[in-house]
């Protein structure tokens, strides 16, 4: 609907109201009408179907106080449908005159050119806030490219300090074949029904409207003359290409990364959409991890855990590391070692999580059993159990 259309429009006849109807009269008419011609109490019927939407219109201008005085104003500058004769209006006393002019679209109308008439690009650009709410008129929009999600697996040390990896996509890009525009010719209309905008608005009752994207154009603004072969008109192909991602140190299974702007390009000069790269970790045969903090668990023999003793333990991509295990160290007990787990956001380091497990030899040999039933003997006074039965009889 372009803006000349609206101005030609009479709503106060729409809604069967006087021009000086208040505000309660206006939404009383509009309520009326709408229950009248809803289109679901008029299943099929594609006259009351037309009457709802000219109904919801009307009320969108003259319900809203602000685009119900520009319209009247529009209106009255305009002679309630177009400008009268006068004198010198031809011989056959029609007046002769193209309101594309006005609106920017024909001879002296475009922006600061002679015949503008003082008002720099058009009435169409005065007129362009009352029926686009804002909008530019007919001038299309730019548009965001779409988001893209991808996923990209990881080896256990490359989530830890980070790689660098290609990502392959697929994704909605400008037609080559078209240079984006849908038209086989690079010439595409703009279309009637949005006035380029891609919008669209529809009327909820109550003086409330929702704005959805144009069916007809699919929110491109744009109509293809001659559709091109390859986009079907839609100015938009499948494109694929390759992109090095930066994955940043410390990531964790199945984290879901975003990428500013590295989606699919936009639309006439819109900003591209954003990428979502889900980040997948395969499992370490030695390590493990717990948030910032890497794991890992020792094989240590009963004498080192009974004696006490230095014990060499291995770290993620690095030297390894000696600790201290104190005399009588029970099995399953952690140590820590500093500053050897996985990069935190500010770039330092979490730390080794160590855990002892006494490992109880399965085979031994004659002098192996003499030592440790001679050990047996001077430890029979001791019975680790006696504090677990006194406890259960207590409970």
């Amino acid at each position: 609907m372009s803006t000349k259309d609206f101005v030609e429009k009479d709503y106060y006849k729409v809604l069967g109201v006087p021009k000086d109807a208040t505000e309660a009269e206006i939404k009383k008419a509009y309520r009326k009408l709408a229950r009248e011609f809803h289109p679901d109490a008029n299943k099929g019927d594609l006259k009351a179907e037309e009457r709802f939407k000219e109904i919801s219109e009307a009320n969108d201008v003259l319900g809203d106080p602000k685009r119900r005085k520009e319209y009247d104003e529009a209106r009255a500058l305009f002679g309630n449908g177009g400008f009268r004769p006068g004198p010198g209006a031809g011989g056959n006393g029609s007046f002769n005159f193209d309101l594309g002019d006005l609106f920017g679209g024909g001879p002296g109308g475009t922006q600061g050119g002679p015949g503008a008439g003082g008002f720099g690009g058009g009435l169409g650009d005065v007129f362009g806030g009352l029926f686009n709410r804002g909008g530019a008129g007919t001038r299309t929009q730019p548009r965001r490219g779409q988001d893209i999600e991808s996923e990209v697996t990881l080896s256990f040390t490359e989530a830890v300090d980070g790689a660098t990896v290609p990502l392959r996509m697929s994704s909605q890009a400008p037609c080559k074949a078209c240079s984006g525009t849908g038209d086989k010719n690079g010439t595409p209309r703009v279309c009637p029904t949005c006035v380029g905008t891609g919008q669209v608005s529809r009327g909820t009752g109550g003086g409330f409207s929702l704005t959805d994207p144009c069916v007809d154009c699919k929110g491109r603004g744009l109509i293809a003359q001659d559709p091109c072969e390859v986009c079907k008109g839609s100015g938009r192909a499948r494109s694929s290409r390759t992109m090095q991602v930066r994955i940043p140190a410390g990531v964790s299974d199945g984290q879901r990364i975003r990428l500013r702007g590295k989606g699919a390009p936009g639309e006439r000069g819109g900003p591209g959409g954003d990428l979502y790269v889900v980040v997948h970790v395969d499992a370490h045969p030695v390590f493990g991890r717990k948030g910032d903090n890497l794991t890992v668990t020792v094989p240590v023999t009963f004498t080192e855990a009974a004696l006490g003793g230095e014990v060499k333990v291995p770290t993620l991509g690095g030297p390894a590391v000696t600790l201290k295990l104190p005399a009588g160290t029970p099995n399953g007990r952690t140590m820590r070692a500093r500053g050897k787990g996985a990069v935190r956001k500010d770039g330092t380091r979490g730390d080794l999580l160590v855990t002892v497990e006494v490992v109880v030899p399965k085979d031994l040999d004659a002098p192996a059993r003499d030592a440790l039933e001679a050990y047996r003997k001077a430890t029979a006074a001791e019975d680790p159990r006696a504090e677990l039965f006194q406890a259960a009889k207590g409970a």
